[in-house]
C-alpha cells in the first residue's frame, strides 16, 4: 500500500527547494500532501506544488477541504510521515510551545506518525540560544531534527543554516518509512541495468533491461540499514542517494568490480541484464554502411563472463546470494539450472513475455526457487513492493 507523507512548508527562501523533493518522492509512488504557511506562499505558489503533487495544496485553516469532515484530523490521520522542510525559527517556537494558530501547526498537534524537521534560516538566528533551547525541546519530545548544511546563505553571509542537500532529506525520509531496521550493519552489493558490448568505437549490443528492479533493490536495502553498493550497466535512472554507484559498461567490467568488492559484502544480489555474448573481435574504426544495401555484415559473437558463476565459486560460507532468470520459456526449469550452476541460496524467476513483467515495466510478476526445492509465486506487484519482499527472505537467511 503506498506511503503518505506529508509536507509541511513554511516561510524561508528554501521554500522553492522542496519543489524538487515532493517531485523525487512521487516517483517512487509516495502520496504526497502539502501542507504550506500563508508566508510559505510568498515563496512558492500552491499551484507548483499542486502540479508536482497531483493533489490540492492545503493552506486555510478554515477552507473546506471536502475531503475529510475536520480538516486538521483528517488529513493528519492520513500521514505516515510529516516532514517540515524549511523550519523557519518561527514554526520551531510553535510546535516547541505547542502553538496551533494556522493549518500547519494544527496539523502538527493531531498528528501521530513521525515528525521530521529540517530547519533553515540565518547562521545566527540557528545558533541563537532561544532557537536552539526550542530545537533541544523538539528532540526531547522524540521528533527528528536535520542538522542544517554550512555555506553560503541567501542572506550574504556564510554559516551554519543552508538547507540540507534534497537527496540527504529523501534518504531520511526514506528511513523513517521502512522502521524495520534489520540490514543495519550489513553490507549489500546489488548489480543493475544492462550490459554493453562494444561492435566499433560508435555502436555497441545491449538489451532492453533499465535497471529498475536493482535500483528498488538498492533503496529497500539502503532504507533497512544496509550499506549498499550499486554496481550499474547502462540505465536512464539517476543513481539513489546514498548508495556508493560504481558504473561500468562491459560483462567483464562489470565481473570484475564486483570481485573486487565481494570480500567485504555480506549479502550479493545479481538483478542486472548481463548480456550473454560479445563481439569477438571490436573494430577499431566505424564499420562502414556499404553502397551495396543487401550485402551483408558477418559479426562474430562470443560468451561473456558469468559473474554470477564467478562469484558463486568464491562465495563465503556466510555470504547470501541471490540471482534473477529473465526467462522466456521453461521458466521454472531454466531457473532451477542456473540456481545450482551460481551457486545461489534462491533465485527469482520471471517471464520477460508476460504484461507487467518485462523490462523497462513498474511491476513485475515473479517465482522464488530455494536450493530446498520451495516455490514461492508472487502476484504482480510494484518492483518496490517484489524488493521488499526479496530482503524479507534474505534476512530470513542471514
Amino acid at each position: 500500500m503506498p506511503k503518505t507523507v506529508g509536507i509541511g512548508v513554511t516561510g524561508g527562501i528554501a521554500a522553492y527547494k522542496i519543489a524538487e523533493l515532493v517531485s523525487k518522492l512521487k516517483k517512487e509512488d509516495i502520496d504526497v500532501i502539502v501542507i504550506m504557511t500563508e508566508a510559505a506562499t510568498q515563496f512558492i505558489t500552491p499551484l507548483t506544488f499542486k502540479t508536482l503533487s497531483g493533489r490540492e495544496v492545503l493552506v486555510d485553516l478554515w477552507d473546506d477541504s471536502g475531503e475529510w469532515k475536520v480538516q486538521h484530523v483528517g488529513a493528519a490521520e492520513q500521514l505516515d510521515l510529516l516532514v517540515i522542510a524549511p523550519a523557519t525559527a518561527n514554526f520551531i517556537a510553535k510546535v516547541a510551545h505547542g502553538l496551533a494558530d494556522d493549518l500547519l501547526s494544527t496539523i502538527v498537534l493531531a498528528n501521530t506518525s513521525p515528525l521530521l524537521v529540517v530547519p533553515a534560516m540565518n547562521h545566527n538566528m540557528y545558533k541563537n540560544q532561544v532557537v536552539q533551547d526550542n530545537i533541544k525541546k523538539l528532540k526531547e519530545y522524540g521528533y527528528i531534527v536535520m542538522e542544517p548544511d554550512s555555506g553560503d546563505l541567501a542572506c550574504g553571509v556564510s554559516g551554519q543554516g543552508r538547507l540540507p542537500e534534497i537527496d540527504q532529506i529523501y534518504t531520511e525520509i526514506k528511513k523513517l518509512l521502512c522502521p524495520k531496521q534489520d540490514l543495519l550493519g550489513k553490507r549489500l552489493m546489488v548489480n543493475a541495468g544492462t550490459t554493453c558490448e562494444d561492435i566499433d568505437p560508435v555502436r555497441f549490443i545491449a538489451n532492453r533491461a533499465t535497471g529498475k528492479m536493482g535500483f528498488a533493490i538498492a533503496q529497500d536495502a539502503l532504507a533497512r540499514g544496509a550499506d549498499v553498493i550499486l554496481v550499474c550497466g547502462k540505465s536512464p535512472l539517476d543513481p539513489p542517494p546514498g548508495v556508493k554507484f560504481v558504473p561500468v559498461w562491459g560483462a567483464q567490467e562489470m565481473c570484475e568490480v564486483m570481485q573486487q568488492y565481494q570480500p567485504i559484502c555480506d549479502i550479493i544480489i545479481g538483478a542486472a541484464a548481463v548480456g550473454d555474448f560479445r563481439i569477438k573481435t571490436i573494430a577499431e574504426q566505424k564499420l562502414k554502411k556499404s553502397e551495396n544495401a543487401s550485402e551483408e555484415l558477418v559479426l562474430t559473437l562470443t560468451g561473456t563472463t558469468d559473474i554470477l558463476k564467478t562469484l558463486g565459486q568464491n562465495k563465503k560460507p556466510a555470504q547470501v546470494m541471490v540471482g534473477f532468470a529473465a526467462e522466456t520459456e521453461n521458466i521454472i526449469t531454466n531457473a532451477k539450472k542456473k540456481l545450482e550452476s551460481k551457486n545461489l541460496d534462491f533465485i527469482v524467476a520471471n517471464d520477460v513475455t508476460m504484461e507487467g513483467a518485462g523490462f523497462a515495466s513498474d511491476t513485475n510478476i515473479v517465482t522464488f526457487i530455494s536450493r530446498n526445492g520451495d516455490i514461492e509465486s508472487l502476484p504482480k506487484m510494484s518492483k518496490q513492493d517484489v524488493a521488499t519482499a526479496i530482503l524479507d527472505k534474505v534476512v530470513k537467511l542471514l
